[in-house]
């Protein structure tokens, strides 16, 4: 009982320590990757470890762009970056030099784990920060910021979903209302297939 048993442990720590790998590879922000996985499997991990191994290197915070689908996977991303960065200010230096480690396969030497330590107060000073936002935020600044190149007015403003939803309502009333015959206008196409639908409906 006990050898199947140890060949399964074996097999899971196989297939653990592949995936460890694999996500340490992908979180170097030298290398181009696409990371394709299920729901709870650590993508905004290998994400959150990629912007805080560019900070390491020395990128500036305000240089960083990172764009999500959602505004609840920013937030997240946005707080496990600054758990990480407010942790490693106030952390021993062997729980620091061990994170580190963890992170980028080096081991720190003292000026990188000061340089660790600095992180969290340049993110804060850093003009707006690391930028993490959803990819419709992040096309509303550029049409804010450039309205005439993309043919649009200056000032203009994006409705949120309620009220696009009463113009759209608002618009099927119009078009309804003015399909309806009059002493003057003979019933039209529209208002001669909306009879054949009221009537089977």
């Amino acid at each position: 009982m006990s050898a199947p048993v140890n060949a399964l442990s074996a097999a899971r720590r196989k297939i653990r320590d592949s995936a460890v790998r694999a996500q340490s590879q992908a979180s170097d922000p030298e290398a181009s990757a696409w990371v394709g996985a299920s729901a709870g499997t650590g993508k905004t991990r290998v994400l959150t470890e990629r912007v805080l191994r560019r900070l390491l290197g020395g990128t500036k915070a305000e240089h960083i762009l990172c764009l999500t689908f959602t505004k609840a996977a920013a937030a997240e991303m946005a707080s496990r970056l600054a758990r990480a960065l407010s942790r490693w200010a106030v952390i021993e230096d062997d729980a620091l030099a061990e994170a580190l480690d963890g992170l980028t396969g080096q081991a720190p030497d003292a000026e990188g784990l000061l340089a660790a330590r600095r992180l969290f107060a340049q993110v804060l000073d850093a003009p707006g920060g690391v930028k993490i936002q959803t990819i419709h935020a992040f096309c509303q600044a550029l049409l804010k910021r450039f309205p005439v190149e993309a043919q649009l007015a200056p000032h203009f403003t994006v409705l949120d979903e309620r009220d696009a939803l009463d113009l759209i309502d608002e618009a099927q009333h119009e078009v309804l209302a003015g399909a309806m015959p009059t002493e003057s206008d003979p019933p039209g196409d529209l208002a001669e297939a909306l009879a054949s639908v009221t009537a089977e409906a």
